[in-house]
This record gives structure tokens, sequence and C-alpha cells, in this order.
């Protein structure tokens, strides 16, 4: 009996959870489509924070990127050779690593370098009262630190799944030689064929949810802490939890999207 109550009070611990997420975004939503929210103080956050997220850790991420697809485009190139599956070379190449996996590492790449970052900076400021004293100076804290952070992760997952898709390809140019023989024309043109824009378009909204999610469950998960400093590591450790749940949950909804 007890093992039941243990489960239906975490089962509405997990609802309850997740509505207040979804109220959350509800309201950061709104306040990001309204035209006061973008004060000079709001944009030099936003900038700050684009160049932490996406620009300070190009080398790194260009690095990973090279080194990631080169092994994953050999793999798989390998693979499509030995079983004869030459044929679907453009459709593996463009459906399966541009479109699903791209954002995939992408999104996990940010999250473990950021998400944390965001969820432990909102825990802290929470801890030393420092949001309080914004509130006391009248100072919007969804304006000023919220809005900030969640447009430039959604900028940053865009822009960056974005280049990691260009790596691959340029990859795939030298493996698709290596591996198959194949001009560069005949490579440009086999992926041109295999293009499928609605699959690009689907990709893109999918980076924008990721990076919408990975910088508001931190930022929800931080504001919970207690004025405790003991606080902090439960509230990152369970914010943590919660964006990599987020981001099952959207991959597997982008591909119940492409069935139909």
């Amino acid at each position: 009996m007890d093992v039941l109550e243990n489960i239906g009070r975490l089962g509405e611990k997990a609802v309850n959870s997740f509505i207040d997420t979804l109220s959350f975004a509800r309201t950061v939503l709104l306040r990001m489509f309204l035209p006061r929210t973008y004060n000079s103080a709001m944009r030099m956050v936003l900038v700050n924070q684009i160049y932490f997220t996406s620009v300070q850790i190009l080398p790194v991420f260009i690095f990973v990127s090279v080194v990631m697809g080169s092994l994953l485009i050999g793999i798989v190139f390998q693979l499509l050779k030995q079983l004869g599956l030459t044929g679907y070379f453009g459709n593996v190449l463009m459906g399966l690593i541009v479109a699903e996996l791209s954002p995939f590492f992408t999104v996990l790449f940010i999250t473990l370098r950021s998400s944390s970052a965001i969820n432990t900076e909102m825990a802290v400021m929470k801890v030393n009262g420092e949001i309080k004293t914004l509130e006391t100076f009248r100072i919007d804290v969804i304006n000023y630190l919220l809005i900030p952070r969640i447009i430039n992760g959604i900028v940053s997952l865009v822009l960056l799944s974005s280049l990691f898709s260009v790596v691959l390809m340029f990859s795939g140019i030298l493996f698709s030689w290596a591996i198959f023989g194949m001009s560069i024309d005949v490579y440009s043109t086999i992926l041109l064929n295999s293009a499928n824009f609605s699959d690009m378009l689907i990709s893109l909204i999918k980076c924008a949810v990721f990076g919408f999610f990975i910088t508001l469950i931190p930022i929800r998960s931080g504001l919970r802490a207690s004025h405790e400093l003991t606080s902090i590591p439960i509230v990152v450790s369970g914010g943590m939890v919660n964006v990599f749940t987020a981001i099952i949950i959207i991959e597997v909804l982008s591909l119940i999207t492409k069935l139909f």
C-alpha cells in the first residue's frame, strides 16, 4: 500500500511540475511578443548571453563538430557500403544525420555547458537575495533575467545546429570520395535531390523548441531554491533531470510529427 501511495505522490508531483512549467512557459512567451520587453538593458544582457553561449565556444564547438561529424559520417557511409544500401546515401545523410542527429548532438552540447550554468546562476542569485533586490528596485525579473537567456537559447541552438550540419556535409564530401569514389558534383546533386523542405522546417522548429526549454527549465528550477546554500545542488540536479526528460519528450514528439 505504501508503494502505491509513493507512486501516486510521485505521479502527482510530476503532473503538477509539468503543468507549472507549461504555465510558466506561457507567461514567458507572452512577454517575448511585447515590444516594451526589449529595452536597452534587456538588449545588452541578450548580446552578452549570445556571446557567452554561441561565440565564446565556437573554437571548441567547431573542433567537436569536426571530430564527431567525421566519425559519424565515416561509420554510416561505411555501413551503407557494406550493406549495399548506397542508393539510400542521400536520404540517410539529409534525413537522419543532418535533420535528426545534428540538432540532438547540439542540444546535448549546449545543455551540458549552459543549462547547468544557468540553473546554478539562478539558484545562487535567489540564495544571495539578488532576485529580491531586483524586485525591490522595481526591475522586472522576467524581462531582465529570463527573456534574454531564453531568446539566447533559441538563437544559439538554431545557429549552432546549422553550423554542425554544415560541418557534417563538408565531412561528407571527403568520405563520399574516399568510400564511394564520388565526385563533388555528384555529391551535391544527391544532397539537393534528397533535401526535404518539411524535414528541414521541422528540424529548425525542433531546435527552437529545444533552445526554449533547455533554458526555461533551468531558470524555473533555480528560482525554486530556498535561501539556504544547501538547496542549490538539489535544485540544480533536479533541474538537469527535467531538462534531459524534456529533450527526450521533444525528440519523440518530433519523430511522431514526421510520421504524419
